[in-house]
């Protein structure tokens, strides 16, 4: 039986006990990883804070034979008690039980997100975790109005169209809702940087009363759980958010496995491009917010900012001062007045802002400890 975690959160911001359990969720049981020929160097992923490099704990990395079971189980689940056997107003009142109780404990959850991520942990409960409520909502009302068409070619002839689910796919975060309304069965593979909130999850979504197998959780390494989740012959989609090169892998590994769907959001360069005549003010409080919400990790960061030359300057100073202003607010997510949280590792602060400001063609204008 896989260990559980249990942390005591004592902190201004949160209060409370948290218990996960560390091991791979597959057919709606905790079990313990398969045991073979280790791909990698260790059979568990350490869990670190980022506000402090401290080990938080440790979770089981899942191999191949994991990805295969977990297949397995969601596909006969798929065929037995989800996809078309479950009519779309079930659907929708699971993933709206599912929404009541990310709601009860979404304390808890933003807690853990903050420990995980490093993201402040009032950002986190109003933003990461009341979205994710939202989104399974959302879906939840659209469970049973995934319809067809009846279509009238001539006075003697019908034709129709019918929606299917895809079968076994690969989801995370939020998409979670949209597959779950529409009939799919998953097979999740969290980050194995921050899986915590994953894990968690998966214990609501037994106390919902989703069949077991039609979520599915294994935790690992990229080049081997994700690789072996990507080249899956019996997995009908993947949806991937992360690095552009780990993208190309993804849609290689599909055009030589079985040409499955691949949805991908990648890290793009979001532009802001700011015009003389712009209340600047505003494009200053909006560029800011588009770089550093969430430590400037977010798919959608707004990463370049092209100024006209008239505004350029006084664009600069007031940029200037809302970034010492959150260099100054920047610490612990959970200390009350905290605006700006830690890198969520030392590899990406290290790679992403450190090399960023020692780049031989960029003359840094600042370069502030976060």
């Amino acid at each position: 039986m896989p260990e559980t975690f249990t942390y005591n959160f004592d902190t201004p911001a949160f209060k409370g006990i948290s218990t996960v359990n560390t091991g791979l969720f597959i057919g709606g049981k905790w079990i313990d990883i398969q045991i073979q020929v280790k791909l990698t160097e260790s059979d568990s992923l350490s869990v670190i804070n980022p506000a402090t490099g401290k080990v938080i704990t440790a979770v089981s990395a899942g191999s191949s034979k994991d990805v295969d079971i977990a297949v397995d189980i969601a596909k006969q689940a798929y065929k037995t008690s989800w996809g078309l056997k479950v009519p779309g107003t079930i659907r929708g009142k699971l993933l709206y039980k599912l929404a009541e109780l990310l709601e009860r404990d979404s304390a808890e959850f933003a807690a853990l997100e903050s420990l995980d991520v490093g993201k402040v942990y009032a950002k986190a409960k109003a933003g990461d975790i009341e979205s994710s409520i939202g989104v399974f909502r959302y879906y939840a009302g659209w469970a049973d109005k995934v319809q067809g068409k009846t279509i009238e070619t001539n006075e003697n002839k019908l034709a129709y169209t019918r929606h299917e689910p895809y079968g076994v796919v690969s989801m995370l975060s939020w998409k979670l809702g949209p597959a779950l309304a529409t009939g799919n069965t998953i097979v999740l593979k969290p980050s194995e940087i921050t899986p915590l909130t994953a894990l968690r999850i998966a214990d609501l979504i037994n106390e919902a009363g989703f069949p077991p197998g039609v979520v599915n959780i294994v935790n690992g390494y990229g080049p081997v759980v994700g690789q072996a989740i990507s080249e899956h012959p019996l997995i009908e989609k993947v949806a991937f958010t992360g690095s552009t090169l780990v993208g190309r892998k993804v849609l290689k590994a599909s055009a030589e496995s079985n040409l499955k769907v691949v949805t991908l959001e990648l890290g793009g360069k979001s532009p802001n491009i700011i015009f003389d005549d712009a209340d600047l003010d505003q494009a200053v409080k909006w560029a800011s917010h588009g770089i550093f919400y969430n430590m400037g990790q977010s798919c959608v960061a707004g990463s370049r900012i092209f100024v006209q030359e008239g505004v350029y300057d006084q664009f600069l100073a007031k940029f200037s001062a809302i970034a010492k202003h959150l260099a100054a607010n920047t610490g612990d997510p959970f200390t009350i007045g905290t605006q700006h949280g830690p890198q969520v590792s030392k590899t990406q602060f290290d790679v992403r802002f450190v090399s960023s400001a020692r780049h031989p063609v960029i003359e840094p204008h600042f370069s502030y400890p976060v």
